[in-house]
């Protein structure tokens, strides 16, 4: 019982920067109810994470198109360089972060790296696009 409460505790405690850093950030209102919904069960942290991740992915997509078609093709090669070169550090980053003897909170962890290394490619992206 003691193991559970604690497992508790440290998912509260994991989930409490996400949802702050949501207040601050590009990630959207959405995500942060479903936070607070979650009650720090690692599970539904994980699905809001999930559902936010694909919100965000959308959004990058969407930037990405937006800003290749507003570039010379010498700037939209480099672009789909650094666009495919970010994809791979950012799928081996956050694939450091779940550990295997992490346990459900190294799960959050690395859900959590994705969504926001997602989220703010998304932003520099969009700003790249601006005029």
């Amino acid at each position: 019982m003691k193991i559970a409460l604690l497992q508790v505790a440290l998912a509260l405690a994991a989930a409490m920067p996400l949802v702050s850093h949501a207040q601050d950030s590009n990630l959207t209102k959405q995500f942060v109810a479903c936070m607070d919904k979650s009650g720090g069960v690692t599970m539904d942290m994980i699905e809001c994470i999930g559902a936010e991740t694909q919100r965000q992915d959308a959004r990058l997509n969407k930037a990405y198109k937006v800003l290749t078609g507003s570039v010379t093709p010498e700037r939209k090669k480099q672009l789909q360089e650094a666009q495919r070169t970010w994809i791979k550090f950012r799928d081996a980053n956050c694939g450091f972060y779940y550990d295997p003897d992490g346990g459900s909170l190294a799960r959050v962890s690395a859900n959590n790296c994705m969504m926001t290394m997602t989220a703010n490619r998304a932003k520099e992206l969009e700003n790249l696009a601006q005029p």
